[in-house]
């Protein structure tokens, strides 16, 4: 990182956010600093009414090492159970935990190592694309700890308790080809199209209604883990509710005239 170059940074265009870790010579991990400016951001995206859809990746060949044991860990054994009691609110990044419900889609284009909390981190965006030469691993157990900030469980909710199990108890990583197959990342590419893809998802998501696909988001972490009569009723409150009934005319109407191709939304693109 070059001197006085921000730890997170921010680009804004086309009503996407572009935000990298930029600390490539710690691989990305996550200090203080760096977590205080990622909250930031992550609050900023959510109030900004001229973003719908956030990409987010690492500077240079990694994508998260996860949190920075020099800064973390020998304070954190110090610490008492108020303070573990008052982190539950924040995580780490702000996206794990506490910011994790911004009812706009996240997507993670992992161009590298996601290791330990920086696989907590990508767990915790809406849609994973990773490069060729992406490598997931969760090392926490080869250092007397495990994953607190949302790890787990979205490893299981994602991948099932198989993998997870496997992940954490052998502390091994997986690449880019297992973690498809585990169904981690929703595709692979070739890491110098690993971008382009990311926003090519960002445009496919901004064609449609926000309204339709914030509460879509809303009412998937809604439903997780709930009885069925749970989920079933919170789907159609939801579905049945969040309609605004201007927009869904309007985009009923170019769908009843032929006239969008059959794409929705104002932003459409081509088949």
């Amino acid at each position: 990182m070059m001197p006085g170059m921000p730890k997170v940074l921010c680009e804004k265009r086309d009503r996407v956010a572009y935000v990298t870790i930029n600390r490539p010579e710690a691989k990305n991990a996550i200090d203080p600093e760096t977590h205080r400016l990622l909250w930031e951001t992550w609050e900023d995206f959510r109030d900004d009414d001229s973003l719908d859809v956030a990409i987010l990746t690492g500077a240079g060949d990694a994508f998260c090492a996860g949190a920075d044991l020099k800064e973390y860990i020998p304070p954190l054994l110090e610490e008492t159970p108020r303070w573990v009691r008052d982190n539950v609110r924040t995580g780490l990044g702000g996206l794990t935990r506490g910011l994790h419900r911004i009812p706009k889609p996240v997507i993670a284009a992992v161009n590298g190592w996601a290791l330990a909390g920086g696989l907590e981190t990508a767990l915790a965006c809406d849609i994973r694309i990773a490069s060729e030469r992406a490598m997931f691993g969760s090392f926490e157990a080869r250092r007397g700890y495990h994953h607190g900030d949302g790890g787990i469980v979205r490893l299981v909710d994602i991948c099932g308790a198989g993998v997870a199990l496997e992940m954490l108890l052998t502390a091994e990583p997986i690449d880019a080809r297992r973690a498809l197959a585990c169904n981690m990342v929703s595709r692979v590419v070739p890491h110098e199209r690993l971008l382009e893809e990311a926003e090519a998802t960002a445009r496919q998501i901004l064609r449609n209604s926000q309204i339709a696909v914030r509460s879509a988001k809303e009412t998937i972490l809604d439903v997780i883990g709930r009885p069925l009569d749970d989920q079933l009723r919170l789907e159609a409150l939801n579905a049945y509710s969040c309609a605004d009934p201007e927009e869904t005319r309007a985009l009923l109407r170019r769908f009843y005239e032929k006239s969008d191709a059959g794409r929705a939304g104002d932003h459409a693109t081509g088949l």
